[in-house]
């Protein structure tokens, strides 16, 4: 059987250096709730992620990741990754939590990135006005901006792809789900998921030399027309597309890339298979079979394949 030990991505930490453009982009045009304000960092969620929070927004003098976050399959499970990490040389200890979460354990893969793992999490209680009907919501739909339901990966860019992948799959038990290599050999991109999404976790190659870059985050709508209405509130607000609306070959996910003002690049993100069977895949692209785009002879120009932190001269 499988060792399940996280349940899923429950929050990033987005270091943007234009803090209130980049609020008014989260709140208003992508259509986030906020939840909370404390010091430098504003807490919010989309309208049907189950936590207190998925995205933490943190003033910084540079844009940058400042951290992911999985939540555990319990406590027993989050005490074993722990002994692991420890035994791993990665762990950089515990911290008391934050804001909507309980103590947590830091460390970093290969690549340099922080990430955490906890257990004890507040489950989001919303007030009055936004109280659903619907008995399982934890919020009302509000329709405002692009309205994505929930937070649904994070992508890392990554000096060493496969050193990164198997540190995930070897010790904290992600599965290894596709893949994708330049027509030389060289590795490009991996998938690796928690749960039976094609990924929660991304790792696209990063030639920079700079560790713990980030690549973009996604958040999951329901239907392609949401992704399409997406697109229109975008045009309308001066939010320039990347690319897409598009489907991915890897995934079969349906997207569209844009730039909130701190840098950080958005994916709208939906469709896209489910796997349940423990022994299938890997499945692994060559670059020359478009495994970004099922439809175009698209290849990632620099805007797709840039990261945050910028790269230092």
């Amino acid at each position: 059987m499988s060792e399940r030990l996280l349940s899923q991505l429950a929050h990033v930490e987005l270091i943007t250096s234009k803090p209130e453009e980049s609020l008014h982009f989260f709140k208003e045009i992508l259509g986030l709730e906020e939840t909370q304000r404390e010091g430098q960092s504003v807490y919010l969620r989309a309208w049907g992620d189950l936590f207190h929070h998925s995205i933490k927004l943190t003033e910084g003098p540079r844009s940058a990741m400042g951290h992911a976050a999985w939540r555990t399959e319990g406590p027993e499970e989050l005490q074993k990754l722990v002994e692991r990490l420890q035994a791993s040389g990665a762990g950089e200890g515990w911290h008391d939590g934050d804001i909507g979460h309980g103590p947590a354990y830091r460390f970093r893969g290969p690549g340099g990135h922080l990430v955490e793992v906890f257990w004890e999490v507040d489950w989001y209680q919303p007030p009055p006005h936004l109280k659903s009907r619907f008995r399982n919501r934890s919020q009302k739909y509000v329709p405002r901006g692009a309205a994505p339901r929930r937070l649904d990966h994070v992508t890392f860019a990554s000096r060493d792809v496969i050193a990164d992948r198997r540190f995930f799959v070897e010790n904290l038990k992600f599965r290894y789900m596709e893949g994708a290599v330049f027509d030389d050999g060289r590795p490009y991109m991996n998938f690796v998921s928690t749960t039976p999404f094609s990924h929660d976790l991304g790792l696209i190659f990063d030639g920079s030399g700079m560790s713990g870059r980030i690549n973009h985050i996604a958040l999951w709508s329901e239907t392609r027309e949401d992704v399409l209405r997406a697109a229109d509130v975008f045009a309308e607000n001066g939010v320039e597309i990347l690319n897409g609306p598009g489907k991915h070959s890897i995934g079969e996910n349906f997207y569209l890339y844009v730039r909130e003002p701190g840098g950080h690049k958005i994916e709208m993100y939906t469709s896209g298979y489910l796997v349940y069977a423990p022994d299938w895949g890997p499945i692994e692209w060559k670059a020359s079979e478009r495994p970004e785009s099922s439809w175009s002879s698209y290849w990632p120009d620099a805007a797709m394949r840039d990261a945050l932190p910028p790269v230092e001269k």
